[in-house]
């Protein structure tokens, strides 16, 4: 279902499990395959902030991308259809969506006032029409749910089937606070790796790890904490796409288990944290956030004091293989600061 959308691009392709294992990728496709012996040999040391046996892995492909734009994906999603039937180009809606400015600061009811049919709602300030950069377009799952362990084992079979009306009239969700990249798993995910692609981390999870599957919420609370100091945008809603299979939730639960305790004291503590204002880089935004990992969070569970320290890894393995030397990712469009 895909061929038609992704033969005009550059594919990245992050083997998880047995390196040994032979990966048939199908004709016509432009492709990079890495596996587990490729992150070892590319990164030496450092790849041990590359999360194994978990979809965390998927961040390898966006240290080594050197495309403007990425699109990550998994293997159970597929092109979903619109009202009239019409397969839905989710990657050309992700592009538009970063294409056109966000609206971080005020919320517009009519969700996208740039899109065609729509502008701002009486009462939107004009100081704030210009919008932010847009650094993360975030897509969304029809069909089957994305929920933890616990709701699926109660609803097995609850299906989703709403969506907005799919014309350009009714657009994008623009989030005022976090957004769960695990509403479609990071499935459906583009993101503009020159400004956001050092935060873009997916944390230590999987084999040998104490907890799996908060990969992607890990990722969307630390990327969403640093856009709001950078004074850029997150928009999630359009595109959709179709999710066809549902995990084992056994399986889920022993994954998620302390996750499901420790998101109690992640949230808060995302929420509260603030930046300094000397941070003016995505790197140094996302160091300071590792040393605050660690000092709050580490009080919770040691896992969170080798986690803050594989973020720290990970930027110098992001700083390594795409930082020119001597700069680093800075906002092209920091939000004023506001004086009385």
């Amino acid at each position: 279902m895909w061929r038609p959308f992704f033969e005009q691009y550059h594919l990245i392709i992050v083997q998880d499990g047995d390196p040994s294992r032979t990966i048939n990728i199908p004709e016509g496709f432009d492709y990079e395959l890495y596996n587990r012996n490729d992150i070892n040999r590319i990164l030496g040391p450092k790849s041990s902030c590359i999360s194994f046996k978990d979809s965390a892995c998927r961040c390898f492909g966006y240290l080594v991308s050197k495309k403007k734009y990425i699109y990550t994906i998994d293997d159970d999603c597929f092109v979903a259809k619109d009202p009239s039937g019409k397969e839905i180009n989710a990657l050309e809606q992700h592009i538009k969506n970063l294409l056109s400015p966000s609206t971080p600061h005020f919320f517009n009811t009519l969700y996208d006032p740039y899109g065609d049919g729509a502008d701002f709602v009486r009462g939107y300030p004009f100081s704030m029409r210009e919008g932010a950069i847009t650094a993360v377009s975030h897509g969304l799952w029809l069909n089957i749910p994305d929920y933890d362990a616990p709701t699926q084992l109660v609803k097995p079979l609850e299906r989703n089937s709403r969506k907005l009306d799919l014309s350009p009239k009714l657009p994008i969700f623009v989030m005022l606070s976090f957004f769960e990249s695990c509403n479609d798993e990071s499935m459906l995910l583009w993101l503009y790796p020159e400004l956001i692609g050092p935060a873009m981390y997916f944390g230590l999870m999987g084999d040998g790890q104490p907890i799996g599957w908060y990969d992607d919420m890990w990722a969307g609370w630390c990327v969403k904490v640093i856009c709001d100091h950078m004074g850029w945008g997150v928009k999630t809603g359009l595109p959709y796409i179709w999710h066809s299979k549902a995990s084992n939730p056994f399986v889920n639960l022993r994954k998620e288990y302390n996750g499901i305790f420790w998101q109690e004291e992640a949230i808060p503590f995302f929420q509260s944290v603030t930046l300094p204002k000397e941070c003016d880089s995505v790197q140094q935004c996302y160091k300071e956030l590792a040393v605050l990992v660690k000092e709050k969070l580490g009080k919770v569970d040691p896992y969170f004091i080798k986690l803050a320290d594989g973020m720290v890894t990970w930027i110098e393995a992001w700083e390594e293989l795409n930082a020119p030397e001597g700069t680093e990712t800075n906002a092209p469009n920091r939000k004023k600061e506001v004086t009385e």
